[in-house]
């Protein structure tokens, strides 16, 4: 199933599938494990497809469960929802090479858990903000470019985050190695805060961003969480339209020019709703907006700051994640009720 020099994508979904294709399609070695019995079916009968305004092709690939995995491996791509990061990296632990990197590919603050796994030297973030969906088992849409960057835990530029950054540019050229990769992260956080909040409601993300009356409600989320970054000593960095320091500061023209360019950018995307939304209206399953918000609350309170309306958005998602909220825009006037 795996020689040691081999590449493995554990979580072969949107993100993980989608870089997977274009490392296959490039020559390079790659396992992919999902724990979605169907899409590994249809991965190992049909290929693994890839559709979309960027990309429309299909590669032939391996795909495994999880317990079928055997070897071990010098790279493994993370890949899962945050609330499954525990369980995978317990599983991809006796598999990793001794010498070998879990780089996590995945939304949130999730290295310590993966560290507390294999080990902090080997383990690796990375940014990934493209957008891509599942559509069906095997296939995947790949619905437009976004930001992604690499980094170490410790900051250092090394020889091993610079081959990785140059095998990721057969998926996109402008992938990059960072001194600050928390940073980009903690700025995710805080543009995917307020996607979240627009998937509270039935609108796409472009109406929903444009609605001034909107504006102060998802600005207060995303200072919040800036504002959390900034107390744990991280600078945040701006990602794809989110303006981080006009968030951070509550600068309201820079906000609004903000809010505008994170529309447009959804506007000229083919996916215009977020994967939150998906997995709350269409696969009916819980979402990762628990795993990805609650560790910033608790970071906040440390440092005594207040996150209402953070808290709100999370017991507003897990309301309708149990059936007790429907969709609609009063959800996000609620949170700052």
């Amino acid at each position: 199933m795996a020689g040691q020099e081999s590449l493995v994508m554990w979580g072969a979904g949107a993100i993980g599938g989608s870089i997977a294709a274009h490392l296959i399609r490039a020559g390079t070695d790659v396992l992919l494990v999902d724990s979605d019995e169907a899409h590994v079916a249809a991965i190992n009968g049909n290929g693994l497809r890839l559709t979309g305004p960027i990309a429309d092709f299909t590669v032939g690939a391996k795909a495994v469960t999880p317990s079928a995995v055997t070897g071990t491996f010098d790279h493994v791509f993370l890949a899962v929802k945050g609330h499954h990061t525990t369980g995978a990296a317990a599983a991809i632990a006796p598999h990793l090479a001794p010498g070998g990197v879990v780089v996590s590919l995945q939304n949130g603050l999730n290295g310590e858990a993966i560290a507390a796994a294999v080990g902090r030297e080997r383990t690796m973030l990375a940014l990934v903000n493209f957008a891509s969906d599942v559509t069906s088992p095997g296939v995947i849409h790949y619905g437009g470019r976004g930001r992604a960057v690499l980094g170490e835990l410790d900051g250092t530029i090394t020889a091993r985050l610079q081959a990785l950054v140059d095998m990721l540019h057969a998926f996109d050229p402008a992938v990059s190695g960072s001194e600050n990769v928390l940073g980009f992260l903690w700025g995710k956080l805080g543009y995917g805060s307020l996607l979240i909040g627009t998937a509270l409601t039935s609108e796409t993300i472009p109406v929903l961003l444009d609605n001034p009356a909107l504006r102060p409600i998802l600005a207060g989320i995303g200072r919040e969480l800036m504002q959390a970054a900034a107390a744990e000593g991280v600078r945040p960095v701006g990602v794809d339209g989110f303006d981080a320091e006009a968030f951070l500061a509550g600068d309201l023209n820079r906000m609004n020019a903000s809010f505008q360019k994170m529309a447009d950018h959804y506007r000229h995307s083919e996916k215009n709703r977020t994967g939150v939304w998906r997995d709350l209206a269409v696969r009916k399953r819980p979402t990762e907006v628990s795993a990805l918000l609650e560790p910033v609350i608790r970071i906040g309170e440390r440092h005594g700051l207040s996150m209402p309306l953070t808290t709100r958005l999370v017991r507003s998602i897990t309301e309708i994640e149990n059936g007790l909220r429907d969709f609609a825009v009063r959800n996000l006037t609620d949170l700052a009720a």
